[in-house]
Protein backbone atom coordinates (compact mmCIF):
# COMPACT_ATOMS: atom_id res chain seq x y z
CA UNK A 1 0.00 0.00 0.00
CA UNK A 2 1.69 3.77 -1.62
CA UNK A 3 2.55 5.43 2.00
CA UNK A 4 1.03 9.19 1.82
CA UNK A 5 3.14 11.66 2.53
CA UNK A 6 1.93 15.20 4.43
CA UNK A 7 3.22 17.66 6.39
CA UNK A 8 2.41 18.67 10.16
CA UNK A 9 -0.21 21.60 9.45
CA UNK A 10 1.03 24.86 10.46
CA UNK A 11 -1.76 27.25 12.76
CA UNK A 12 -1.87 29.76 11.15
CA UNK A 13 -5.75 30.35 10.69
CA UNK A 14 -7.36 33.40 10.39
CA UNK A 15 -10.50 34.05 12.95
CA UNK A 16 -13.55 33.23 11.53
CA UNK A 17 -14.65 36.56 10.82
CA UNK A 18 -11.95 37.12 8.50
CA UNK A 19 -12.68 37.53 5.66
CA UNK A 20 -10.16 35.09 2.26
CA UNK A 21 -9.49 36.35 -0.75
CA UNK A 22 -10.39 35.97 -4.17
CA UNK A 23 -9.25 32.90 -6.11
CA UNK A 24 -7.33 35.81 -8.45
CA UNK A 25 -5.74 36.93 -5.36
CA UNK A 26 -3.67 34.07 -3.61
CA UNK A 27 -0.21 35.16 -2.19
CA UNK A 28 2.57 34.26 -4.16
CA UNK A 29 4.09 33.17 -0.46
CA UNK A 30 1.17 30.56 -0.09
CA UNK A 31 2.60 29.68 -3.62
CA UNK A 32 6.40 29.26 -2.13
CA UNK A 33 5.59 27.90 1.19
CA UNK A 34 3.60 24.82 -0.58
CA UNK A 35 7.18 24.56 -2.90
CA UNK A 36 9.27 24.78 -0.09
CA UNK A 37 7.96 22.27 1.46
CA UNK A 38 10.26 18.78 1.68
CA UNK A 39 8.24 16.84 -0.67
CA UNK A 40 7.62 19.67 -3.11
CA UNK A 41 11.52 21.29 -3.82
CA UNK A 42 12.47 21.66 -7.24
CA UNK A 43 16.24 22.60 -8.59
CA UNK A 44 16.66 25.37 -11.35
CA UNK A 45 16.48 22.51 -14.12
CA UNK A 46 13.15 21.71 -13.16
CA UNK A 47 12.14 25.44 -12.59
CA UNK A 48 13.18 26.06 -16.37
CA UNK A 49 10.75 23.32 -17.98
CA UNK A 50 7.90 25.50 -16.94
CA UNK A 51 5.80 26.29 -19.99
CA UNK A 52 4.84 29.58 -21.60
CA UNK A 53 2.60 31.20 -19.30
CA UNK A 54 -0.85 32.00 -21.11
CA UNK A 55 -2.03 35.62 -21.05
CA UNK A 56 -5.74 36.29 -19.13
CA UNK A 57 -7.93 35.58 -22.09
CA UNK A 58 -6.08 32.30 -22.91
CA UNK A 59 -6.29 31.51 -19.32
CA UNK A 60 -9.35 32.28 -19.15
CA UNK A 61 -10.51 29.90 -22.94
CA UNK A 62 -9.00 26.96 -20.31
CA UNK A 63 -12.15 27.35 -18.19
CA UNK A 64 -14.80 27.74 -20.60
CA UNK A 65 -16.54 25.70 -23.05
CA UNK A 66 -16.18 26.49 -26.29
CA UNK A 67 -16.30 24.11 -29.20
CA UNK A 68 -13.93 20.91 -29.16
CA UNK A 69 -11.70 22.52 -32.60
CA UNK A 70 -11.23 25.56 -30.17
CA UNK A 71 -10.86 24.24 -27.30
CA UNK A 72 -7.73 22.02 -28.72
CA UNK A 73 -6.12 25.03 -30.82
CA UNK A 74 -6.54 27.26 -27.57
CA UNK A 75 -4.75 24.24 -25.65
CA UNK A 76 -1.76 23.69 -27.86
CA UNK A 77 -0.58 26.97 -27.44
CA UNK A 78 0.40 25.99 -24.18
CA UNK A 79 1.42 22.64 -24.72
CA UNK A 80 4.37 22.03 -23.26
CA UNK A 81 6.97 18.96 -24.14
CA UNK A 82 7.02 16.39 -22.26
CA UNK A 83 9.61 16.11 -19.31
CA UNK A 84 12.11 12.82 -18.53
CA UNK A 85 10.93 13.17 -14.82
CA UNK A 86 7.37 12.40 -15.14
CA UNK A 87 7.47 12.63 -10.98
CA UNK A 88 8.25 16.03 -11.10
CA UNK A 89 5.67 18.25 -9.41
CA UNK A 90 5.70 21.94 -10.30
CA UNK A 91 1.88 22.29 -9.59
CA UNK A 92 0.75 25.69 -7.87
CA UNK A 93 -1.70 23.35 -5.16
CA UNK A 94 1.32 20.74 -4.30
CA UNK A 95 -1.64 17.53 -3.98
CA UNK A 96 -1.58 17.46 -7.84
CA UNK A 97 0.58 15.32 -9.38
CA UNK A 98 2.58 16.57 -12.22
CA UNK A 99 1.46 15.60 -15.55
CA UNK A 100 2.92 14.97 -19.37
CA UNK A 101 1.33 17.49 -22.12
CA UNK A 102 -2.02 18.74 -21.77
CA UNK A 103 -4.59 16.87 -24.01
CA UNK A 104 -7.94 17.84 -25.32
CA UNK A 105 -10.90 17.11 -23.44
CA UNK A 106 -12.39 14.15 -24.77
CA UNK A 107 -14.78 13.23 -21.56
CA UNK A 108 -18.09 12.97 -24.00
CA UNK A 109 -16.04 10.48 -26.68
CA UNK A 110 -18.41 7.60 -27.81
CA UNK A 111 -16.34 5.03 -28.12
CA UNK A 112 -16.76 2.91 -24.24
CA UNK A 113 -14.42 0.18 -24.64
CA UNK A 114 -12.58 -0.30 -21.42
CA UNK A 115 -9.23 0.54 -23.04
CA UNK A 116 -10.43 4.06 -23.95
CA UNK A 117 -12.25 5.01 -20.96
CA UNK A 118 -8.93 4.60 -19.26
CA UNK A 119 -7.33 6.94 -21.61
CA UNK A 120 -9.50 9.13 -21.53
CA UNK A 121 -9.58 9.63 -18.04
CA UNK A 122 -5.97 10.10 -17.73
CA UNK A 123 -6.09 12.92 -20.90
CA UNK A 124 -9.00 14.48 -19.08
CA UNK A 125 -7.14 13.96 -15.27
CA UNK A 126 -3.92 15.82 -16.57
CA UNK A 127 -6.13 18.28 -18.52
CA UNK A 128 -7.58 18.91 -15.08
CA UNK A 129 -4.18 19.43 -14.01
CA UNK A 130 -2.56 21.36 -15.94
CA UNK A 131 -5.37 23.87 -16.15
CA UNK A 132 -5.14 24.42 -12.16
CA UNK A 133 -1.21 24.40 -12.42
CA UNK A 134 -1.16 27.21 -15.07
CA UNK A 135 -4.07 29.26 -13.33
CA UNK A 136 -2.06 29.17 -9.83
CA UNK A 137 1.42 29.83 -11.27
CA UNK A 138 0.03 33.32 -13.51
CA UNK A 139 0.81 36.53 -11.94
CA UNK A 140 -1.93 38.42 -10.16
CA UNK A 141 -2.54 40.86 -12.85
CA UNK A 142 -2.63 37.87 -15.30
CA UNK A 143 -5.49 35.35 -13.27
CA UNK A 144 -9.07 36.54 -14.05
CA UNK A 145 -10.83 38.45 -10.95
CA UNK A 146 -13.39 35.99 -9.51
CA UNK A 147 -13.33 33.81 -12.05
CA UNK A 148 -16.31 31.57 -10.71
CA UNK A 149 -18.57 34.17 -11.41
CA UNK A 150 -17.27 34.39 -15.14
CA UNK A 151 -17.79 30.71 -15.69
CA UNK A 152 -21.22 31.46 -13.87
CA UNK A 153 -23.51 30.87 -16.90
CA UNK A 154 -21.88 27.80 -18.13
CA UNK A 155 -22.92 25.79 -14.88
CA UNK A 156 -25.08 23.09 -15.18
CA UNK A 157 -26.48 24.16 -11.70
CA UNK A 158 -26.85 27.52 -12.64
CA UNK A 159 -29.09 26.24 -16.51
CA UNK A 160 -30.85 24.41 -13.87
CA UNK A 161 -31.71 27.14 -11.13
CA UNK A 162 -33.22 29.17 -14.35
CA UNK A 163 -35.29 26.44 -15.82
CA UNK A 164 -36.98 25.93 -11.89
CA UNK A 165 -37.43 29.87 -12.02
CA UNK A 166 -39.37 30.01 -15.37
CA UNK A 167 -41.31 26.67 -14.17
CA UNK A 168 -42.52 28.42 -10.62
CA UNK A 169 -45.69 29.72 -12.14
CA UNK A 170 -47.47 29.59 -8.60
CA UNK A 171 -45.01 30.80 -6.80
CA UNK A 172 -44.11 28.25 -4.68
CA UNK A 173 -39.96 28.94 -4.66
CA UNK A 174 -38.32 30.90 -2.30
CA UNK A 175 -36.13 32.39 -4.77
CA UNK A 176 -34.69 35.53 -2.66
CA UNK A 177 -31.72 33.74 -0.84
CA UNK A 178 -30.96 31.63 -4.39
CA UNK A 179 -31.04 34.32 -6.34
CA UNK A 180 -28.84 36.40 -3.34
CA UNK A 181 -26.44 33.51 -3.67
CA UNK A 182 -25.89 33.15 -7.44
CA UNK A 183 -25.61 36.93 -7.61
CA UNK A 184 -22.74 36.72 -4.65
CA UNK A 185 -20.42 33.04 -6.17
CA UNK A 186 -17.52 35.09 -6.07
CA UNK A 187 -17.76 33.94 -2.16
CA UNK A 188 -16.90 30.40 -3.62
CA UNK A 189 -13.11 32.09 -4.51
CA UNK A 190 -12.71 34.14 -1.40
CA UNK A 191 -13.31 30.74 0.25
CA UNK A 192 -11.34 28.44 -1.75
CA UNK A 193 -8.68 30.85 -1.79
CA UNK A 194 -8.70 30.74 2.02
CA UNK A 195 -8.63 27.13 2.17
CA UNK A 196 -5.93 26.49 -0.36
CA UNK A 197 -3.60 28.94 1.92
CA UNK A 198 -4.24 26.77 5.24
CA UNK A 199 -3.83 23.19 3.78
CA UNK A 200 -0.93 21.49 4.19
CA UNK A 201 1.31 20.07 1.47
CA UNK A 202 0.04 16.08 0.49
CA UNK A 203 0.62 13.32 -1.77
CA UNK A 204 -2.56 13.22 -3.99
CA UNK A 205 -4.97 10.27 -2.58
CA UNK A 206 -7.47 8.51 -5.21
CA UNK A 207 -10.72 7.92 -3.71
CA UNK A 208 -14.30 6.18 -5.42
CA UNK A 209 -17.44 7.81 -4.74
CA UNK A 210 -20.82 5.73 -5.34
CA UNK A 211 -23.74 7.19 -4.81
CA UNK A 212 -27.58 6.05 -4.41
CA UNK A 213 -28.59 4.25 -7.66
CA UNK A 214 -25.70 5.12 -9.37
CA UNK A 215 -26.56 8.72 -9.94
CA UNK A 216 -23.56 11.30 -10.15
CA UNK A 217 -24.99 14.33 -7.65
CA UNK A 218 -21.54 15.91 -7.53
CA UNK A 219 -21.74 16.58 -11.30
CA UNK A 220 -18.23 14.74 -12.13
CA UNK A 221 -17.67 15.09 -15.66
CA UNK A 222 -18.32 11.71 -17.11
CA UNK A 223 -15.61 9.46 -19.34
CA UNK A 224 -17.47 6.46 -21.09
CA UNK A 225 -20.99 4.68 -20.75
CA UNK A 226 -23.17 5.58 -18.24
CA UNK A 227 -25.62 3.89 -16.11
CA UNK A 228 -27.73 6.95 -16.30
CA UNK A 229 -27.06 8.67 -19.45
CA UNK A 230 -26.42 12.39 -18.41
CA UNK A 231 -23.19 13.03 -20.03
CA UNK A 232 -21.69 16.54 -18.08
CA UNK A 233 -18.88 18.11 -19.98
CA UNK A 234 -15.28 18.89 -17.71
CA UNK A 235 -15.51 22.35 -16.34
CA UNK A 236 -19.68 22.38 -16.72
CA UNK A 237 -20.26 21.75 -13.10
CA UNK A 238 -19.92 24.04 -10.17
CA UNK A 239 -18.76 21.36 -8.67
CA UNK A 240 -15.93 20.04 -10.75
CA UNK A 241 -14.69 23.61 -10.79
CA UNK A 242 -14.26 23.96 -7.28
CA UNK A 243 -12.83 20.04 -6.98
CA UNK A 244 -10.40 21.16 -9.76
CA UNK A 245 -8.52 23.73 -6.72
CA UNK A 246 -8.07 20.56 -5.08
CA UNK A 247 -7.45 17.70 -7.61
CA UNK A 248 -8.72 16.19 -10.35
CA UNK A 249 -12.02 14.15 -10.80
CA UNK A 250 -14.49 11.97 -13.21
CA UNK A 251 -17.72 9.62 -12.93
CA UNK A 252 -17.44 6.09 -15.63
CA UNK A 253 -20.98 4.43 -15.44
CA UNK A 254 -22.21 4.34 -11.75
CA UNK A 255 -18.95 5.93 -9.82
CA UNK A 256 -17.03 8.73 -9.45
CA UNK A 257 -13.38 9.38 -8.68
CA UNK A 258 -11.36 11.68 -7.22
CA UNK A 259 -7.50 12.02 -7.02
CA UNK A 260 -5.73 14.92 -5.03
CA UNK A 261 -6.47 16.69 -1.20
CA UNK A 262 -8.00 15.44 1.00
CA UNK A 263 -10.01 18.01 1.43
CA UNK A 264 -11.62 17.36 -1.59
CA UNK A 265 -12.77 14.23 -0.26
CA UNK A 266 -14.38 16.12 2.76
CA UNK A 267 -16.35 18.35 -0.06
CA UNK A 268 -17.52 15.41 -1.38
CA UNK A 269 -18.64 13.93 1.80
CA UNK A 270 -20.17 17.15 3.13
CA UNK A 271 -22.48 17.30 0.03
CA UNK A 272 -23.63 14.84 0.13
CA UNK A 273 -24.71 14.30 3.64
CA UNK A 274 -26.25 18.01 3.78
CA UNK A 275 -28.73 16.85 1.09
CA UNK A 276 -28.87 13.91 2.78
CA UNK A 277 -27.82 11.62 -0.36
CA UNK A 278 -26.97 8.10 0.84
CA UNK A 279 -22.89 7.59 -0.49
CA UNK A 280 -20.17 5.40 0.26
CA UNK A 281 -16.35 6.93 -0.27
CA UNK A 282 -13.59 3.85 -0.52
CA UNK A 283 -9.63 4.61 -1.40
CA UNK A 284 -9.26 3.81 -5.20
CA UNK A 285 -7.24 0.67 -5.28
CA UNK A 286 -3.64 1.20 -6.80
CA UNK A 287 -3.82 0.75 -10.63
CA UNK A 288 -7.41 1.43 -11.03
CA UNK A 289 -6.08 4.46 -12.98
CA UNK A 290 -2.83 3.28 -14.21
CA UNK A 291 -0.25 6.08 -15.76
CA UNK A 292 -1.05 8.55 -12.68
CA UNK A 293 0.61 8.87 -9.54
CA UNK A 294 -2.02 8.31 -6.27
CA UNK A 295 -1.63 6.91 -2.63
CA UNK A 296 -4.39 4.24 -2.18
CA UNK A 297 -5.44 5.00 1.82
CA UNK A 298 -6.12 2.80 4.38
CA UNK A 299 -7.96 3.96 7.27
CA UNK A 300 -5.19 4.59 10.04
CA UNK A 301 -3.63 6.79 7.09
CA UNK A 302 -7.03 8.61 6.35
CA UNK A 303 -7.37 9.22 9.92
CA UNK A 304 -3.70 10.96 10.16
CA UNK A 305 -4.34 12.99 6.99
CA UNK A 306 -8.00 14.61 8.47
CA UNK A 307 -5.58 15.08 12.19
CA UNK A 308 -3.50 17.70 9.91
CA UNK A 309 -6.14 19.43 9.14
CA UNK A 310 -6.96 21.93 11.73
CA UNK A 311 -10.37 23.03 12.75
CA UNK A 312 -10.45 26.15 10.75
CA UNK A 313 -10.43 24.79 7.42
CA UNK A 314 -12.95 22.05 7.79
CA UNK A 315 -15.08 24.41 8.95
CA UNK A 316 -14.33 26.36 5.78
CA UNK A 317 -14.64 23.21 3.12
CA UNK A 318 -18.22 22.62 5.09
CA UNK A 319 -19.14 26.04 4.17
CA UNK A 320 -18.09 25.30 0.85
CA UNK A 321 -19.89 22.04 0.51
CA UNK A 322 -23.13 23.74 1.77
CA UNK A 323 -23.37 26.78 -0.58
CA UNK A 324 -22.56 24.09 -3.49
CA UNK A 325 -25.23 21.75 -2.31
CA UNK A 326 -28.29 24.76 -2.03
CA UNK A 327 -26.82 25.45 -5.98
CA UNK A 328 -26.83 21.97 -7.23
CA UNK A 329 -29.38 20.13 -9.64
CA UNK A 330 -29.98 17.75 -6.87
CA UNK A 331 -31.31 20.72 -4.98
CA UNK A 332 -32.86 22.45 -8.00
CA UNK A 333 -34.50 19.16 -9.13
CA UNK A 334 -36.07 18.28 -5.09
CA UNK A 335 -38.21 22.10 -6.03
CA UNK A 336 -39.24 20.83 -9.49
CA UNK A 337 -40.76 17.99 -7.95
CA UNK A 338 -42.87 20.19 -5.47
CA UNK A 339 -43.99 21.71 -8.33
CA UNK A 340 -45.20 18.95 -10.02
CA UNK A 341 -47.08 17.85 -6.43
CA UNK A 342 -48.58 21.06 -6.74
CA UNK A 343 -49.69 20.96 -10.30
CA UNK A 344 -51.29 17.72 -9.60
CA UNK A 345 -53.19 18.67 -7.08
CA UNK A 346 -53.93 22.07 -7.96
CA UNK A 347 -57.59 22.03 -6.93
CA UNK A 348 -59.58 20.74 -3.72
CA UNK A 349 -60.11 16.87 -3.91
CA UNK A 350 -62.67 16.72 -1.57
CA UNK A 351 -64.82 19.44 -2.84
CA UNK A 352 -65.07 17.48 -6.02
CA UNK A 353 -65.78 14.33 -4.43
CA UNK A 354 -68.53 16.12 -2.77
CA UNK A 355 -70.01 17.90 -6.64
CA UNK A 356 -69.54 14.03 -7.75
CA UNK A 357 -71.50 12.76 -5.30
CA UNK A 358 -74.15 15.36 -5.96
CA UNK A 359 -74.17 14.24 -9.55
CA UNK A 360 -74.49 10.68 -8.77
CA UNK A 361 -77.39 11.25 -6.67
CA UNK A 362 -79.24 13.63 -9.64
CA UNK A 363 -78.74 10.55 -12.03
CA UNK A 364 -76.23 13.68 -14.01
CA UNK A 365 -73.19 13.29 -15.50
CA UNK A 366 -71.33 15.48 -17.23
CA UNK A 367 -71.98 15.34 -21.27
CA UNK A 368 -70.41 12.11 -22.85
CA UNK A 369 -70.48 14.53 -26.16
CA UNK A 370 -67.59 16.19 -24.81
CA UNK A 371 -64.26 15.15 -26.88
CA UNK A 372 -61.97 17.79 -24.38
CA UNK A 373 -59.44 15.57 -24.08
CA UNK A 374 -58.37 14.75 -20.25
CA UNK A 375 -54.52 14.90 -21.30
Amino acid sequence: MTQPTFEPTNPTAKPSGQQGHSASAVDKSDFEKNQLSPKNKHDDQQLNRLPMMPDKAALLALFTLPSLEKRSSEMALIEQPSTNNPSAQTSANPQLPANPPLSANKSLDTDTSETNVATQRVALYRAQHQRTRLLYLASANTRPTYLVQTLKTQFVEYQHYLLAQQLDKRGLLDTEPLERLWQQLHVVDDIIADIVSHMPAQQPAGWQLTTQDGHNPLRFPTIGKLKHPKPIQDQASLNSYVLGHFGVSSFTYDRGYYIGHVVGYLFSCYFCAHLSISYGVTALGEQVVGDYDYASLETPHMVRLLQGLDGYCKKRIYQLAVICARLSVYASDKRIEKMLIAEVNDFDKKLQQQHLDVLLLQGMMPDSSDSTPLF
